[in-house]
């Protein structure tokens, strides 16, 4: 599956716009976590803790957004875009989105 942030893939022709296709996923920090975050703030540096839960969320959300396009026969996914938000305090969601597409 090809996947680009670019309108086009350089080289092929899209033949059929088959929809937006995308990928969530709601994810909540640990106590565990937020304790080890708390002690880095009175040094500073990475939160290797937050950085790696981001890390799977956008994982999973990318994952999720190419099954929805592999169900729909695609063979790309083009102007791929990525979006966080808070839902609550402690919780973001992480949101995958594209445009489905079949190549000559």
């Amino acid at each position: 599956m090809l996947i680009v942030t670019s309108e086009t893939i350089a080289g092929r022709r899209i033949t059929e716009t088959l929809g937006l296709v995308r990928g969530a996923t709601v994810r909540s920090k640990h106590i565990g976590t937020d304790f080890v975050a708390s002690l880095r703030n009175l040094v500073g540096g990475e939160q290797t803790g937050y950085s790696a839960l981001m890390a799977g969320a956008r994982e999973q959300a990318l994952d999720r957004m190419i099954d929805a396009a592999v169900a729909l026969q695609a063979d790309a996914i083009v102007a791929v875009r990525m979006e966080t938000s808070a839902i609550m305090a402690g919780a973001s969601e992480i949101v995958a989105y594209g445009t489905a597409v079949r190549l000559e």
